[in-house]
């Protein structure tokens, strides 16, 4: 059987050459969206901001540079990388959701998934955090935001990525300012797709540490809502394994698999400063006046008793407490399935 990173490299190459129905999006530096009936009554200068400081050229990624997940993965090809690349199939009841949600604890993944699901159906990505909206352009948010899928719109298929989005979207208030209300409320129109053509190619991903603090209506608008948990074993093991082979070591597969044990708890970014600590340890076995003018083939490999030592400072940074609320949210109001 095919496998699923297989079938979308084969869709994908399919509509790339033989779809009728696939639109390219305009280079980077076109000027296409000068002309563009969309982008008329868009300052001009917004434009210019968004395509230097938001819209982003990514690498080429696979599903198989995301360790673990594999329900999650599979729910979001289905949902939207599939439709994204085969709009002529996925009509109707099919269309996909014009927003997904990604929450769970920090450093687990979910500005990658974003990335990869860019990559995968090959799309234009723009990414930008909710505290630079509401600070770096203070006044100007409902602007910036309307000109962000004005323009998402013109280089469709397009995902936009908005991290921390429950800062933007957190619940309403009686004494929340004027302009945070108003930038809210253009948002939710976005996320509606009130203000865009029913076939646009615009999926909107938000991501969040926080998913309680989301505003009601922010929450039903994401209709596919994902748990992004902290990895299992076996994906421990494989982010082990793959920061390893950035660096000369001599563990073995009963030293990973110590480590992969001894590391439950542990997010994604914990195991990365994990491995860097490790990996300093035969740095500070060498006398500091050697360092300047040490051959590197003589600083010896990163062995088990370097993460050993390194896992008695660098500790599980998410607390039970965390994990709990994640999973109760969950329960209520995401994906259930993922929970075992």
């Amino acid at each position: 059987m095919l496998d699923l990173c297989v079938l979308t490299k084969l869709i994908s190459t399919f509509t790339m050459n033989s779809s009728p129905h696939h639109t390219q999006s305009p280079p980077l530096n076109s000027t296409h969206e000068d002309i563009d009936e969309r982008l008329k009554n868009i300052d001009s200068k917004m434009v210019d901001l968004i395509k230097n400081e938001i819209m982003h050229k990514y690498k080429n990624l696979d599903w198989d540079d995301i360790a673990g997940l594999d329900y999650v993965k599979s729910i979001i090809k289905e949902a939207v990388v599939y439709p994204l690349l085969r709009p002529d199939i996925f009509t109707g009841l099919r269309r996909p959701p014009r927003g997904i949600l990604l929450f769970g604890p920090p450093g687990t993944g979910k500005t990658l998934i974003g990335k990869c699901i860019a990559s995968q159906s090959q799309s234009t990505f723009f990414s930008i955090s909710s505290s630079a909206l509401t600070s770096k352009w203070v006044g100007e948010g409902e602007k910036m935001v309307r000109a962000l899928f004005a323009v998402a719109a013109v280089y469709q298929p397009s995902v936009v990525f908005i991290d921390e989005v429950d800062s933007l979207l957190s619940k309403r208030s009686e004494s929340e300012h004027d302009s945070s209300r108003k930038l809210k409320n253009e948002f939710l129109v976005q996320l509606d797709g009130a203000a865009t053509n029913d076939e646009d190619r615009v999926l909107i991903v938000g991501a969040t540490n926080r998913p309680q603090e989301l505003d009601d209506a922010a929450r039903r608008r994401f209709a596919r809502r994902l748990y992004i948990p902290l990895p299992e074993i076996n994906a421990r093991i494989l982010i082990l394994k793959n920061l390893l082979g950035t660096v000369c070591n001599d563990l073995d597969e009963s030293n990973i698999q110590e480590v992969g044990n001894q590391t439950k708890g542990y997010s994604g970014a914990d195991m990365d400063i994990l491995c860097r600590e490790a990996s300093m340890e035969p740095l500070r076995s060498i006398p500091p006046d050697q360092i300047p003018h040490i051959v590197k083939d003589k600083v010896r490999p990163v062995n088990i008793d370097d993460f050993m030592s390194a896992l008695q400072s660098v500790r599980p940074s998410v607390s039970k407490d965390d994990l709990a609320q994640y999973i109760e949210w969950n329960k209520e109001y995401g994906a259930i399935r993922q929970l075992k």
